[in-house]
């Protein structure tokens, strides 16, 4: 029961993150790439090596910031409801 209320809030966690997400490599791009964008995989002008630097930093920011606000997010429903959303350790 608990995961099925968890839903809807595991949905508006998910877009929080993508947004912060979004926001905080745009700001790490900017100052170590020393560019406004990160290049996309079409632009002709970037290398083999920026392109794919550019597009595993955006994953690792995205996947970090994902997993950190879904984390905090089941962590607040289990503390204001006392069920956590997900899989519970099986060995207790």
């Amino acid at each position: 029961m608990a995961r099925l209320l968890y839903k809807p809030f595991g949905l508006v966690f998910s877009v929080l993150g993508g947004i912060v997400a979004g926001a905080l490599f745009k700001r790490v791009w900017s100052a170590v790439g020393h560019e406004e964008k990160a290049p996309k995989a079409t632009d002709e002008s970037k290398g083999w090596g920026e392109v794919v630097v550019a597009a595993a930093a955006e994953g690792a920011v995205f996947g970090g910031v994902k997993a950190l606000i879904d984390r905090a997010g089941a962590a607040g429903f289990a503390h204001l409801t006392g069920a956590w959303p997900g899989p519970r350790n099986k060995r207790e």
